[in-house]
């Protein structure tokens, strides 16, 4: 029920912004999460937004990434900056159907396709 959107292959050092959209969930209501997943790893949380806009970012997020959300769009948005080799990934978003963060990605039970993001190195 989940669409992610927006990746693609940008030098280091460059921006994307991820795009995440619904179309029978009414986003605005839950908290949207942001988890990447590199070849042969597991799914790594990047940010999160809850429903009433608080953010969190992960480790190697912050400074660099930011996560927010026009409610009149049914979309939430990851504008990522100054890319580095090391957040190659598929980018996927997902929400658990509840207004705040939660602390476990087992917890999310929607997930979009995935969006391919490549920094090379």
């Amino acid at each position: 029920q989940l669409q992610a959107s927006g990746g693609g292959l940008v030098q280091p050092g460059g921006s994307l912004r991820l795009s995440c959209t619904a179309s029978e969930l009414a986003l605005p209501f839950y908290a949207i999460a942001w988890y990447l997943q590199a070849p042969g790893k597991e799914r790594e949380g990047v940010s999160c937004i809850s429903s009433d806009g608080r953010t969190f970012y992960g480790h190697s997020a912050k400074g660099r990434f930011t996560i927010s959300r026009d409610n009149t769009k049914n979309t939430v948005y990851l504008q990522m900056n100054n890319l580095k080799p090391e957040d190659t990934a598929v980018y996927y978003c997902a929400t658990g159907v509840s207004g705040g963060c939660l602390p476990l990605v087992d917890l999310y039970d929607y997930w979009g396709q995935g969006t391919q993001v490549t920094s090379p190195a």
